[in-house]
């Protein structure tokens, strides 16, 4: 004996198709598909992907390239990467994703401050591609309807934000204390 949903799509009935089977279990959160805006993912394709290494398919984007200049490089290719995150604020994005995102760009950063390794773990870790990816999987409404986040939102981005900063300066200080400490060693 043929199983209903089977008997009827043999009649022409496709329209079961989409429908969950008996016992699956589906959960409505959020939309199934929120349409991220085009430029994002031209950002994210292009700091993270744009390239590809032909024999081995391994791909990278401006980021790696703008990386190997030292100072300045990890720093703009983080503030790219923090436009991102606070862009998802105008997708509704929860904010445990928020914080995901952040840490993302955080991983990033640390990770560029080695010299040369940081390089090629930057050119892997690929947090433009990772945080599109969050806000594709997390995003509640569509840019359209939503041209501004929570004001709470707002704030924790900012926290987020300000963070990131103090790692910043953090960091500056840091290689400001040993390039200090290694001219008053050679005296």
């Amino acid at each position: 004996m043929q199983p209903a949903n089977q008997k009827l799509s043999s009649y022409g009935g496709d329209y079961l198709e989409g429908l969950p089977q008996k016992g699956a279990r589906e959960r409505i959160v959020r939309p199934t598909h929120v349409q991220i805006e085009r430029e994002l993912e031209v950002l994210a394709r292009v700091m993270d992907n744009q390239f590809v290494i032909p024999v081995l398919g391994w791909r990278f984007g401006l980021n790696a390239i703008i990386d190997l200049v030292p100072g300045i490089g990890d720093v703009a290719t983080s503030l790219v990467a923090v436009y991102v995150l606070v862009s998802a604020v105008r997708y509704r994005v929860p904010k445990i994703t928020l914080l995901r995102m952040g840490m993302n760009i955080a991983i990033y950063f640390i990770g560029g401050l080695l010299p040369w390794v940081g390089d090629l773990f930057d050119a892997w870790w690929k947090p433009n591609i990772r945080n599109l990816r969050l806000l594709r999987l997390r995003a509640t409404v569509s840019a359209e309807k939503a041209h501004e986040g929570r004001r709470s939102d707002w704030l924790f981005v900012g926290l987020i934000v300000a963070t990131l900063l103090v790692l910043l300066f953090g960091s500056l200080a840091l290689s400001a204390f040993v390039i200090w400490s290694v001219f008053k060693a050679l005296q």
